[in-house]
């Protein structure tokens, strides 16, 4: 146990710890913290107490203002600072109990923090990894014989998104204007997207070394580079995507802004969450094959929130849904020889759920605008209104071990007027 109070139902147990990067109004400096409770462990102030074999030369890293740093040491690091935590937390070690000074500077009230992105994002690539969501999507617009596209079932499918725009959550989303078609018998228009939509998605984070470019990283050492996971909406415009997509896929109806959860959870707290990897036929090529668990059960939900309403769940779904593993995932995007940073981001893509209650889109949830849900106030969505604010939430809990990722929060703002 930790001498730090935990409330019932606290998403930042003793057993999560999971990282992030915030500031105060005292002291403005972006710094990494672990959240406890409803308290940051502030590391730049403890930084000098990260003794052990593989961080005493590294002390540094804690006091840069993103986690790049912890993120491009090798994995046995981030072990040991995750076990330096715990230790220092942990009920009988009094070594932050017993200095109140060190104390008073190291433990910050969540409520008087304001978080940050917890890393340089490099690079951000978005899978497509849910073959429900993909069966969905292949069916409203290609028919249900041609649903999935013939390598889908092969190969993780993907593509490079915009790292610019991916921000924290709490940051207002202003729906964006472009070129549509909304009469396939008529020429393109432009204007505000009609058809706004969220994607409930999961992501994590690279770390533990650049790969040389050229060299692939092999799936038997894919889970050394996956430093954590963190909630994720990719926000998408469908009526610009549906016009733009052939070629190439997804372009600016996907460079709006894509929502991140401030807090990274480690692998090594999601560990006993562990389930069977998703049943896969044909069996993927050498490469992409292994054998380990790396799915987890984590619980998801999306809440609707119409401006002055009240929330309402439109969703609930779980990773262990997802088709393709992040190993999986990892091994095919560098397999090229492509090159992967330290806080690289790398997105599931929608994960939905085979039930309708668990689809990960409203394109899915309304099937394309012919079942509009119902919300609490009682009004109708086919796809998200000004005002709107979207809520993501993901949990695992068994045993009595509760691991939460906290909120991915986001709010539409109307189009500009020019």
């Amino acid at each position: 146990m930790s001498f730090v109070p935990i409330k019932d139902g606290s998403d930042f147990t003793f057993e999560n710890l999971p990282y992030g990067v915030f500031s105060t109004c005292e002291n403005p400096a972006h710094r990494v913290g672990v959240a406890i409770g409803a308290m940051i462990l502030d590391l730049s102030v403890i930084s000098h107490l990260f003794t052990g074999p593989e961080l005493a030369a590294h002390q540094q890293v804690f006091k840069q203002p993103v986690l790049n740093g912890l993120m491009g040491l090798p994995r046995a690091a981030w072990i040991e600072a995750r076990s330096t935590v715990k230790s220092l937390l942990a009920k009988e070690n009094t070594t932050l109990q017993q200095d109140s000074t060190l104390l008073s500077k190291a433990l910050v009230p969540q409520t008087e923090a304001t978080m940050h992105l917890p890393a340089q994002i490099g690079d951000y690539t978005d899978f497509y990894s849910s073959i429900e969501h993909a069966t969905n999507v292949g069916t409203m617009f290609r028919g249900k014989e041609n649903a999935l596209m013939p390598n889908w079932r092969h190969l993780p499918v993907g593509y490079h998104g915009r790292a610019s725009s991916v921000v924290v959550s709490g940051t207002p989303l202003r729906r964006p204007r472009g070129q549509t078609r909304p009469a396939d018998d008529q020429p393109p228009v432009f204007g505000p997207c009609r058809l706004l939509d969220f994607e409930l998605e999961m992501a994590f984070f690279y770390g533990g070394g650049e790969n040389a470019l050229g060299e692939a990283v092999p799936i038997e050492r894919a889970h050394e580079h996956i430093f954590g996971m963190t909630l994720m909406n990719d926000w998408s415009a469908r009526d610009i995507q549906k016009w733009e997509y052939v070629p190439l896929g997804p372009f600016t109806a996907k460079n709006l802004g894509t929502s991140i959860s401030p807090w990274v959870v480690t692998m090594e707290a999601l560990a006993p969450f562990a389930v069977d990897n998703y049943a896969q036929e044909p069996t993927p090529l050498p490469y992409l094959q292994h054998s380990d668990p790396y799915s987890f059960d984590i619980e998801l939900a999306v809440a609707l929130k119409p401006d002055g309403g009240a929330e309402s769940v439109v969703s609930r779904s779980n990773f262990r849904h997802m088709y393709w593993t992040m190993k999986q995932q990892l091994a095919h995007h560098s397999v090229t020889g492509c090159n992967m940073r330290p806080g690289d981001l790398l997105a599931s893509g929608t994960i939905s759920g085979p039930e309708p209650s668990s689809y990960g889109s409203m394109l899915e949830l309304s099937w394309r605008g012919t079942k509009p849900l119902t919300l609490a106030d009682g009004s109708q969505r086919k796809f998200l209104q000004d005002g709107d604010e979207v809520v993501m939430r993901g949990l695992c809990e068994r045993d009595g071990v509760r691991v939460g990722f906290g909120e991915c929060r986001g709010v539409v703002l109307p189009a500009l007027t020019q």
